[in-house]
C-alpha cells in the first residue's frame, strides 16, 4: 500500500403490440387499436361492452366513441359476408348511419318543437345529456330499434343533416343506391374528404365557425390523422401539370359516366371510418407518389411543411380540436409501427415519410396529454424507420431553424425525463428495458444529427491516416485458440446513421443548438453503466445500450463506460499472458511494469516504453505498474499518478525543446525545429494514451486544435483563435481590411519563421511565393495557406509521431466514438474549476471522525482559507494530482480518517484511495501549521 509522506514526515396504460389494455381492479378490457387488420387484432367482447364504451368515451371525443360503438356492435352481431363483401360494406354503412342519426337526435333534436319522441332532444320533457352519454345511448336505441324522428324542414340542409334511411332492414340496405341528393348531403358533411389540404381545412373551419359547431372538423381530423394513407396524401406541395398530364386527365374525365361517379361516392361513404384500408396495402400501389419522390432532392419531401405549420397554428388554439389530434395519434401509431416493422412500406412508397414530418410539426407534442400514451407510441413507430428514411428525415430537419430543432429536441427529452422520473429504475428494473425511453432516445438521435448537419460543418480538412498500420497484438491468435471472435478489430465502431449521412460529429464546428442541451441528466442518474456497457459490447438486437447514443450521456457517465472498457481489456491481456506462460513457457508478466529512477525518470521511462512498443505493443494495454527505485510504495494507482505528473513536468520543460510555450496563452505547441527524433514524440503520445487508459489526470496545456487533430481533423484558420491569438487577430484584420491590401500592406505568399538559434527561415506558401502579392481577391487563400502551414505542415512529422503513439494505446478503445474533442481535453486534463464546497459535501469520514467533529470543522475552515495554489498542493498531496476529475471535485470520493490523538506528526495520505490520515490536533493553529508543512514538502512514498 502506497502512502504519501512529507519529507520531514397513475392509471397505467400498457402497450401490448397493437392492443391497449386499461388495468383496473375488477376487469381488464382490451381496446381495439387497429380495425384495419382484424386478423392481427382479436376483439374480445364481454358483458362490459357498455361500460367499456363509457370508459373510452371519457378519454376521447364523441365521434371516436361513436365509431368504436359501431365497430363493437357490428362484430358482436355478425361476421362480414365473405362471398358478398360489397353487400357487407353497405350493411355496415347503413347501421353506422342509423347510430349517427340516433346520436344527433339525442344531442340536437329533430327541430320539431311539438315532437313527442321521448328520445329526441326537441321533445319538451327531454333531459339533456353530454356527447359521451349520447353516444352510448345511441347504441342502445339502435339495438331496440327505437323510434327515429324525421328531420324537420327547418333542420334540413344544416351541418347536422344526415342521409335518410327508409327502414331498419339489412336486405333493403344491401341493394340501396345513393341518389344525387344523398351524395350532395354527404359532401356537405365532408364525409368524402379522405385527405386534407390547407384550403380544405380553412373551408371547413369557416363553415364550422359560422355555425359554432366544430364537430364536422373534429371528425375530419380524426379520420385523416388516424389514417396513415390519408395523412401521407395530405398537405402535398402543389406543382404545375405538364401538357401530357393535363391531356391525360381530360381524357379520363370524359370517359367517366354518371353511374361510376355515384358508385364511387357510395363506396367512399360506406367504407368511411368503420374499416379504413391498411396503408401498407394501398400506399405501395400509388405510382404517382413514387414518381414524386424520384424527382425530389435527398433533403426534400412532397409535403408542404409551411402549410402544415399554418394549419396547426390555426387549429391548436381550440381545445376540442387539439384533443382530436391527440386521439388520432393514439389510433395511428400502432398501425404505423406495424407497417414499418412487417410490411416494409417505406421502400414501396417513400412518401410515407410525410406522415412523420406532419406529426412532428405539432407544437403540443411535449404537453402532458401526449406524454402518457400518444407520444410514446409514436416514438416506437418512428424508431422503426429504416436507415435511409432516418437519413432523409435528418437532412430535411437540418434546414430547420435552431428554435424548431430545439422544440423537437425538447419534445423527446421531455418524454425521456417524464418516464425516468415516473418509474423506479434499478439494477433489476433497467431503464434499458423501458420501450418508451429507448424509442425516444432513438428519435432524439435523428434530431441530434439534424443539429449537426445544420450547423457549421467542416467536412474537408481531415487528417491523413497513418501510413503504417499499428502492429497487431498476439491477442487474435489466442482468442482464435479459445474459440472467441475478436470484436472491433479495426478500431471503435461508427454509427450507421453517421455513415449514411457522410458526416461526423467532429465535422461540426458549431451546431444549431449546443451539444450540451442533448444531455439528459435524469437518465444519467438512473443508468446502470456496467449493464449498459455489457449491452454495448455484445451488440444484441434485444438489448439497447445508451452508449450507442453518446450525445445523451454526460462526460462522467461516458468516462465510466470508458473505464469499464479499459479495465476489461486489462484483464483480457492479463489472462492472455497467463495462457502464454502456460503454453510457451514464457515468464509470467501480467502488468506493464516500469521501474524508474526519480532523477532519470524520462530516460528510464521512455527507453522502457520504446522497447515495449517495438517488441510487443499489446503490452501497452496491460495495467500500468510503476516502481520508483529506492522507494517502498506499492502501486495501487497513487504511484502512477505521481509518475505521470513528473513525466509531464519534464517533457514540457521548454529547456528540452520538444515543445514551445506561449507566455500569453500559457499553452504548449510542437516545436517544428526540435532536434528530437520522431520516436521521442511517439513515446510522448504513448504516455498521453496510458494516462487515459489508466484513468490518470495530466497537467498538460494544449490548445483545443491538438485534440481535434487527435480525433482526425486538421487545424484551420479558426483554430488559431486559441492556439495563436495574436496571429489570428492579425489575419482576421487582413481579411476584413477595407482598403487596397496589395498597395497598403505589400505582403507576398512568403512567410518567415525563427529557429531556436534565432536564424530567420523563409517558406513559400505557393511556388515562387515571394513574387505573388496578396490582394483583396486572394487574401482568403493567403490566410488559409498560412493557417495550414502553422497548424499542420510545419509540425507534420512531430504530430504524426505523437498521434501514432497515442493510437497504440487507444486504437481499440471507444474513445473517438464516445467523446468530442473538448471532452477529450476534460478526460486528460480534468476540470480546472476547483469547487471545495462540493468536495466537503461528498467527503466521508472514518476512524471515529464525523462531519460534526471539532477537528473536522476546523479542518474545513482552514482548507477554505487557503490560497488557490495551496489548495492545489493539498489536492496533489491527497489524490496525486492537482486537478479535479471529470465532473468536478464533487465526483472525488475523499476519506478523512483519524490517525491517533494529538501529536507532532504530520498528516499523511494514501493517494491510491484518496485517503487523508489526520491526527486529532489540539487546536486550529497547530492543524494549519502541520497541514501546510505536509503539503509543501510532499514528495516520495513509504510503507505504513
Amino acid at each position: 500500500m502506497a502512502a504519501r509522506f512529507s519529507t520531514t514526515q397513475q392509471l397505467p396504460l400498457i402497450n401490448r403490440g397493437t392492443t391497449v389494455i386499461y388495468q383496473q381492479k375488477c376487469a381488464t378490457v382490451p381496446i381495439i387499436q387497429q380495425t384495419t387488420r382484424p386478423s392481427l387484432v382479436p376483439l374480445f367482447l364481454s358483458g362490459f361492452t357498455l361500460w367499456f364504451c363509457i370508459r373510452t368515451a371519457q378519454m376521447s371525443q364523441s365521434v371516436l366513441t361513436l365509431n368504436l360503438c359501431f365497430l363493437l356492435l357490428i362484430r358482436e352481431q355478425e361476421e362480414p359476408d365473405i362471398e358478398n363483401p360489397e353487400a357487407s360494406r353497405m350493411k355496415r354503412a347503413a347501421a353506422k348511419h342509423l347510430i349517427e342519426r340516433y346520436y344527433h337526435q339525442l344531442t340536437e333534436g329533430c327541430g320539431n318543437e311539438s315532437c313527442s319522441n321521448s328520445w329526441c332532444a326537441s321533445s319538451v320533457g327531454f333531459s339533456r345529456m353530454d356527447n359521451n352519454a349520447a353516444a352510448v345511448k345511441a347504441l342502445e336505441l339502435y339495438k331496440v330499434n327505437a323510434k327515429l324522428c324525421d328531420p324537420h324542414p327547418s333542420k334540413k340542409g344544416t351541418a347536422s343533416t344526415y342521409l335518410e334511411s327508409s327502414a331498419h332492414s339489412n336486405s333493403a340496405c344491401s341493394n340501396r343506391k345513393l341518389n344525387h341528393k344523398d351524395v350532395h348531403a354527404v359532401r356537405d358533411n365532408f364525409k368524402d374528404i379522405n385527405y386534407l389540404t390547407e384550403e380544405k381545412v380553412y373551408e371547413i373551419l369557416d363553415i364550422c365557425g359560422e355555425k359554432e359547431d366544430y364537430s364536422p372538423l373534429i371528425r375530419v381530423i380524426g379520420r385523416v390523422f388516424s389514417s396513415a394513407e390519408g395523412l401521407v396524401q395530405s398537405f402535398r406541395r402543389s406543382k404545375p401539370h405538364t401538357k401530357e398530364e393535363l391531356k391525360s386527365l381530360q381524357e379520363k374525365d370524359e370517359d367517366k359516366d354518371e353511374d361510376e361517379k355515384e358508385a364511387a361516392a357510395c363506396s367512399a361513404t360506406a367504407m368511411e371510418e368503420d374499416s379504413p384500408t391498411s396503408s401498407s396495402s394501398r400506399l405501395g400501389e400509388c405510382s404517382s407518389g413514387e414518381n414524386d419522390v424520384q424527382k425530389l432532392a435527398p433533403d426534400e419531401v412532397s409535403v408542404d411543411v409551411e402549410a402544415v405549420r399554418r394549419v396547426y397554428e390555426r387549429l391548436l388554439s381550440n381545445e376540442k380540436i387539439e384533443a382530436a389530434f391527440l386521439n388520432a395519434l393514439v389510433y395511428l401509431s400502432p398501425n404505423v409501427e406495424c407497417d414499418l416493422t412487417y410490411h416494409n412500406v417505406y421502400s414501396r412508397d417513400p412518401n410515407y415519410l410525410n406522415l412523420f414530418v406532419i406529426v412532428m410539426e405539432n407544437n403540443n407534442l411535449h404537453s402532458p396529454e401526449y406524454l402518457e400514451i400518444a407520444l410514446p407510441q409514436f416514438c416506437k413507430a418512428m424508431s422503426k424507420l429504416p436507415l435511409a428514411a432516418q437519413a432523409k428525415l435528418t437532412r430535411l430537419w437540418s434546414h430547420y431553424s435552431a428554435e424548431q430543432i430545439r422544440r423537437m429536441m425538447e419534445t423527446f427529452q421531455q418524454l425521456i425525463t417524464f418516464k425516468v422520473i415516473s418509474n423506479e429504475f434499478s439494477s433489476r428494473n433497467l431503464v434499458n428495458d423501458d420501450d418508451a425511453v429507448v424509442a425516444a432516445t432513438k428519435c432524439l438521435k435523428i434530431v441530434y444529427y439534424a443539429n449537426v448537419l445544420g450547423g457549421d460543418l467542416d467536412t474537408e480538412n481531415n487528417e491523413d491516416e497513418d501510413e503504417e498500420p499499428i502492429p497487431e497484438s498476439s491477442e487474435l491468435t489466442l482468442q482464435e485458440l479459445l474459440g472467441e471472435e475478436r470484436r472491433n478489430k479495426k478500431g471503435p465502431r461508427v454509427d450507421p446513421l453517421e455513415t449514411e449521412l457522410g458526416v461526423r460529429t467532429n465535422d461540426c464546428r458549431r451546431p444549431l443548438i449546443p451539444f450540451e442541451e442533448f444531455v439528459n441528466e435524469p437518465l444519467n442518474e438512473v443508468l446502470e453503466m456496467d449493464k449498459d456497457y455489457t449491452f454495448f459490447k455484445v451488440e444484441t438486437e434485444n438489448k439497447f445500450s445508451f452508449m450507442t447514443c453518446p450525445f445523451v450521456l454526460n462526460a462522467v457517465t461516458k468516462n465510466l463506460g470508458l473505464y469499464y472498457d479499459n479495465r476489461i481489456r486489462m484483464y483480457s491481456e492479463r489472462r492472455i499472458t497467463v495462457l502464454y506462460s502456460l503454453v510457451q513457457g514464457q515468464q509470467l508478466n501480467p502488468y506493464l511494469r516500469l521501474k524508474v529512477r526519480r532523477d532519470h525518470i524520462i530516460d528510464d521511462a521512455l527507453v522502457r516504453l520504446e522497447m515495449i512498443a517495438m517488441e510487443n505493443p499489446a503490452d501497452l494495454k496491460k495495467q500500468l505498474y510503476v516502481e520508483f527505485e529506492g522507494e517502498q510504495g506499492v502501486d495501487e494507482g497513487g504511484v502512477s499518478k505521481e509518475f505521470f505528473q513528473l513525466v509531464v513536468e519534464e517533457i514540457f520543460n521548454p529547456d528540452i525543446g520538444m515543445f514551445t510555450y506561449d507566455e500569453h496563452t500559457r499553452l504548449f505547441w510542437f516545436n517544428s525545429s526540435s532536434f528530437e527524433n520522431e520516436g521521442q514524440y511517439t513515446l510522448i503520445g504513448i504516455v498521453l494514451g496510458l494516462a487515459i487508459y489508466n484513468n490518470c489526470i495530466l497537467d498538460v496545456h494544449f490548445p483545443m486544435v491538438v485534440y481535434r487533430k487527435l480525433m482526425g481533423k486538421k487545424g484551420t484558420f479558426r483554430d488559431l483563435a486559441d492556439a495563436n491569438p495574436v496571429l489570428y487577430q492579425s489575419l482576421k484584420e487582413l481579411v476584413e481590411y477595407e482598403g487596397n491590401v496589395e498597395e497598403d500592406m505589400m505582403i507576398t505568399f512568403q512567410i518567415s519563421q525563427t529557429d531556436p538559434f534565432g536564424n530567420r527561415l523563409m517558406y513559400d506558401l505557393r511556388e515562387n511565393g515571394d513574387k505573388i502579392p496578396v490582394t483583396n481577391e486572394n487574401r482568403k487563400d493567403f490566410v488559409a495557406l498560412y493557417s495550414e502551414y502553422i497548424l499542420n505542415k510545419s509540425v507534420e512529422k512531430q504530430f504524426k509521431a505523437f498521434r501514432r503513439g497515442f493510437h497504440m494505446v487507444t486504437n481499440e478503445s471507444p474513445l473517438k466514438y464516445l467523446f468530442r474533442p473538448e471532452e477529450i481535453e476534460l478526460l486528460i486534463c480534468g476540470s480546472r474549476n476547483l469547487d471545495f464546497q462540493a468536495l466537503e459535501e461528498t467527503t466521508e469520514y472514518d476512524g471515529g471522525y464525523n462531519k460534526d467533529s471539532r477537528i473536522i470543522k476546523e479542518f474545513w475552515e482552514t482548507l477554505h482559507s487557503f490560497s488557490e495554489e495551496q489548495k492545489r498542493l493539498f489536492l496533489q498531496f491527497t489524490t496525486g494530482t492537482d486537478r479535479a476529475p471529470v465532473g468536478g471535485l464533487g465526483k472525488l470520493k475523499m476519506i478523512i480518517a483519524k490517525n491517533g490523538p494529538d501529536t507532532d506528526r504530520l498528516p499523511t495520505s494514501h493517494t491510491c484511495f484518496n485517503v487523508l490520515l489526520l491526527p486529532e490536533y489540539s487546536n486550529k493553529d497547530k492543524l494549519r501549521e502541520r497541514l501546510l508543512k505536509a503539503i509543501t514538502y510532499a514528495k516520495g512514498f513509504g510503507m505504513l
